[in-house]
C-alpha cells in the first residue's frame, strides 16, 4: 500500500479525474445537474480508488513471488476489480432511479463502461510508477569483502627482537635459519614445515634448502648456469635449475647476467 505522501497525490489525482468527467457528464451524466454531477463522479472516482488499489497491489506481488508479468496480472486485477465497482455504480444510479436488476445485457454494458474508464485510470497509476521506478537511484553496490590475511603461524615462532618481516629461510642441518632485517635465529623443525608455515606470504622455495620472501628480492647473479637471488642485507640465495624458468614466468628477476663469485651465506 502506499505511504502517507503517496496515498494524498494519489487521491488529488482522483479528485482531479472526478472534476474532470463531472465537466465532462459522459455515459449520459451531463444532463444531471452539475453539482450533482460533481458529487456523483466524485465518489465514483474515490469508490474506484479503493477497488482498484488493493487489486493491484496484489497484482504486484503475485507478480514478484511467481515471477510473472506485472503488467499482465495488472490487467487482469483490473478485470476483477470491475466486477464490485459496476455493483457500486448500479448502486449510486439509485440515488436518482429506482433500483431494479438490470438485465444481463445491460450488466454487460455496464460492465465494460466501468471497465473503460477504470483501465484508462488505472493505466495513468502504471505508467506513473514506471516512471517513478525507472527514476530511482540504483542501490548501492555492497561494500567488497576484504579476506582477512592469510595466517604465517612460523611468524610466530621469531623471537620478538627479531620482528616479523622475514627475509628468508636457510636450511642448517635440523634447524632453519630465519633471517630478518634485525638478525637471523635458528628454529628447531624442517624446512618443509616451515614453508607449509609460510604459505600465506608472497614467497617461494627457490632452493631445497632455501625459502625466500619476494619483496626483498633486490636482483639476481648469473655465474655460468648456476643463479643467485640478491636479497635485502646482502644474503645470497641459490636457485636450484629447475625453479628458474617458473621464477622467470612469475615475474621474480632471474635474468641479470652479472657474474658472481661469491656463496650464499649458509
Amino acid at each position: 500500500m502506499p505511504d502517507a505522501r503517496r496515498l494524498l497525490i494519489d487521491l488529488t489525482i482522483m479528485t482531479a479525474i472526478g472534476v474532470l468527467l463531472a465537466v465532462l457528464g459522459p455515459f449520459g451524466s451531463f444532463a444531471l445537474p452539475f453539482a450533482l454531477r460533481l458529487a456523483y463522479w466524485l465518489g465514483i472516482a474515490l469508490a474506484g480508488y479503493a477497488l482498484y488499489l488493493p487489486a493491484t497491489v496484489i497484482a504486484t506481488r503475485l507478480a514478484r513471488r511467481l515471477s510473472l508479468p506485472e503488467a499482465g496480472l495488472w490487467v487482469a486485477a483490473c478485470v476483477v476489480a470491475t466486477a464490485p465497482m459496476t455493483v457500486v455504480v448500479w448502486a449510486v444510479d439509485g440515488l436518482w432511479h429506482p433500483l431494479h436488476l438490470p438485465s444481463a445485457e445491460g450488466w454487460l454494458t455496464s460492465y465494460a463502461n466501468v471497465l473503460i474508464l477504470g483501465s484508462a485510470i488505472t493505466s495513468i497509476f502504471w505508467f506513473g510508477r514506471m516512471r517513478r521506478a525507472s527514476a530511482a537511484p540504483s542501490p548501492p553496490l555492497p561494500a567488497p569483502v576484504i579476506a582477512p590475511p592469510a595466517a604465517t603461524p612460523f611468524l610466530d615462532r621469531l623471537p620478538a627482537h627479531l620482528g616479523r618481516d622475514l627475509i628468508a629461510l636457510a636450511m642448517e642441518d635440523h634447524y632453519v635459519r630465519a633471517h630478518t632485517p634485525a638478525g637471523s635465529t635458528l628454529i628447531l623443525m624442517r624446512m618443509r614445515d616451515a614453508v607449509a608455515e609460510l604459505a600465506g606470504m608472497d614467497g617461494a622455495q627457490v632452493h631445497r634448502s632455501w625459502w625466500v620472501s619476494r619483496s626483498h628480492v633486490t636482483g639476481a647473479q648469473r655465474d655460468g648456469r648456476n643463479v643467485r637471488l640478491l636479497l635485502t642485507g646482502g644474503i645470497e640465495a641459490p636457485v636450484a635449475r629447475g625453479q628458474i624458468e617458473p621464477l622467470q614466468a612469475a615475474g621474480w628477476p632471474m635474468r641479470s647476467t652479472t657474474v658472481s663469485s661469491r656463496a650464499a651465506i649458509g
